[in-house]
């Protein structure tokens, strides 16, 4: 497996997004459009694909969110893929890039109808913290925290 870091201009981060989304339309039914219109992507300057073979299997991404904190967004692994840890891998590529950008805390918002997401969160020491920002009050939402080993 090779993994490149990239942006958000990279056709196969790009590709891997639109499956992710098209995953979360089936799972979020009507509230889809309420979440995608936080999940732009055209401006993120750190985002990771994963390859297999050439394949683009899996992607993240990272942006900034406040002075010392980096926003984890659009983690998706193809579904063949799935429960083979490539996703813990590239949470932890993207920790690892926060922190040599000198971040010291990453956050992330996912959905109730994502217990796999949450599962995988949790193992990687990410703790439940109140929803923030826009998803203040959304029942659906769940946030996390994990403070970084730099600063």
């Amino acid at each position: 497996m090779q993994i490149v870091r990239t942006d958000s201009s990279n056709t196969d981060f790009l590709q891997l997004v639109r499956l992710l989304d098209a995953e979360l339309a089936r799972r979020d039914g009507s509230e889809h459009s309420f979440y995608a219109q936080f999940n732009k992507i055209d401006t993120i300057k750190q985002a990771i694909v994963a390859y297999e073979n050439g394949l683009p299997i899996a992607c993240g991404a990272i942006k900034a969110f406040a002075e010392n904190t980096m926003e984890v967004k659009r983690m998706f692994t193809l579904p063949e893929y799935r429960g083979k840890g490539l996703a813990s891998i590239i949470l932890q590529e993207l920790e690892k890039w926060a922190e040599e950008l000198h971040y010291t805390r990453c956050v992330l918002e996912t959905g109730k109808r994502q217990p796999e997401a949450i599962r995988l969160y949790q193992k990687n020491g990410y703790s439940i913290i109140e929803n923030y920002g826009q998803y203040k009050g959304v029942a659906n939402s769940v946030c996390f925290e994990k403070k970084l080993n730099c600063g």
